[in-house]
């Protein structure tokens, strides 16, 4: 059920965007991906583990990198983020416990990225949303 619900309100998330022209800002997607980036962060907080609080936030420092040179330079580094976040979330369970993890979590959290990552795949394609900054077209 996890995974239908991911799909779904990726699915939603997206089309509503599109269709409410949320999504021609080219901040968007780098925006979702920097709150992704994060939740494994909120529940290294609620399990209380000081060691992997610092751990999440590493990881999410990294995410969020990407997120942002995406958003400077191409959207298809974003694609890249959130489909490397579902990889992350299929491997997250079996490197390290964080105990405010969901049981149910993972398996949403990878429908969700791999998702959201083919529709912005298929809008930068399509060109219904522009890869490029325009600081890096206009050098």
């Amino acid at each position: 059920m996890s995974v239908v619900l991911g799909v779904v309100l990726a699915l939603g998330v997206g089309g509503m965007c599109t269709l409410c022209g949320l999504d021609r800002d080219r901040a968007l997607y780098p925006a979702v991906m920097i709150v992704i980036a994060l939740y494994y962060v909120l529940f290294a907080l609620i399990g209380g583990s000081t060691q992997v609080l610092i751990v999440e936030s590493a990881v999410a420092i990294g995410f969020i990198g990407l997120a942002l040179a995406g958003f400077r330079s191409t959207l298809w580094l974003v694609v890249a983020a959130l489909g490397a976040h579902g990889v992350f979330d299929l491997a997250h369970p079996h490197i390290y416990a964080n105990r405010g993890v969901p049981a149910w979590w993972p398996s949403f959290c990878i429908a969700y990225d791999v998702v959201a990552a083919a529709y912005l795949a298929w809008l930068l394609a399509s060109k219904k949303v522009r890869a490029h900054s325009a600081l890096t077209s206009a050098t």
